[in-house]
């Protein structure tokens, strides 16, 4: 097997375009860092799906390159396969399995997998071994997909959507198993997801993506601290110069402008309260960013 830690980062993606009918993946460049979290940002349908599913070469593209672990997605596609994990939305198993089932299967699929692992997994979750999956409930059913995804030594585990749908409780437990995850330096993570706050505790990095485009993608620590929110009249508003703003909300009282230099508007338009902002914030006012002005 190839050696896969001579790579600086776990995914590059160059110029990623996939076209279907009515909607475009528009040469999309990001880059997910070696032993990161990296979520990936953006409404139902904007391309994040489209995007997992080019790196995992389940469709084909029309232009641009992937590389994962170092390796090109296409051509090493199973030696970057035997140490990937992916985690849906909807767990891939047959309904007429149950745990004891997948141990069998999956140890002859994956030559690293680690059967007293993946027991370890079932019993800190609470798992049946022997109930089928078609009677598990959502959050089991997550909870196994999340079991069985860190029982064969991945490098790399990309996720779809993965925590929708799940109770505040179950969401946060997962999150500190990607966290436990994470303390390989070698273990990275892609996180699709539109639950900002779950990325907001986690995430290292963040990629907004809106209409097959990459709006914004940088540390998440940079990306909060240079944004923020001006509040202000409706007659201040007209005095900050359109350059300096990503969108505006306009109501009957006012304006909350969005801008991406906070430290700069600080000192220009000092007599202005400007605020924090949060992931979901910024994902809102980019969303809205060619029209400007919204309500």
């Amino acid at each position: 097997m190839n050696d896969l830690e001579n790579y600086e980062n776990a995914i590059e993606i160059r110029d990623l375009t996939v076209k279907y009918d009515g909607f475009t993946l528009d040469h999309i460049n990001f880059d997910v860092a070696k032993g990161s979290i990296m979520g990936f940002i953006g409404q139902n349908g904007a391309g994040k799906t489209t995007t997992i599913k080019s790196l995992l070469n389940i469709i084909k593209r029309d232009e641009g390159s992937i590389k994962m672990l170092g390796l090109d997605n296409i051509k090493d596609e199973y030696t970057i396969k035997e140490q990937l994990s992916a985690v849906f939305d909807e767990l891939p198993f047959d309904d007429q399995l149950n745990a004891k089932d997948l141990n069998f299967i999956l140890r002859d699929v994956y030559r690293e997998w680690d059967s007293n692992l993946y027991k370890d997994y079932l019993d800190r979750f609470g798992l049946p071994m022997k109930k089928k999956f078609g009677d598990f409930s959502k959050g089991m059913k997550m909870k196994l997909q999340i079991a069985a995804a860190l029982s064969h030594n991945a490098k790399l585990l990309v996720m779809d959507e993965a925590t929708t749908g799940l109770d505040p409780v179950v969401r946060n437990e997962c999150l500190d198993i990607f966290l436990e995850y994470l303390q390989d330096e070698s273990h990275s993570i892609l996180m699709s997801s539109h639950i900002t706050s779950d990325l907001e505790k986690v995430a290292d990095s963040v990629t907004f993506i809106n209409k097959g485009k990459i709006l914004l993608t940088g540390y998440k620590d940079d990306v909060l601290e240079t944004h923020g929110v001006i509040k202000c009249k409706k007659a201040d508003y007209k005095e900050i110069e359109p350059a300096d703003i990503v969108s505006a909300r306009i109501t009957d009282y006012g304006a909350e402008i969005m801008v991406s230099d906070k430290a700069m508007c600080r000192n220009k338009y000092s007599g202005l309260a400007l605020d924090n902002t949060t992931l979901e914030e910024i994902m809102l006012y980019y969303v809205n960013a060619e029209k400007k002005e919204w309500s």
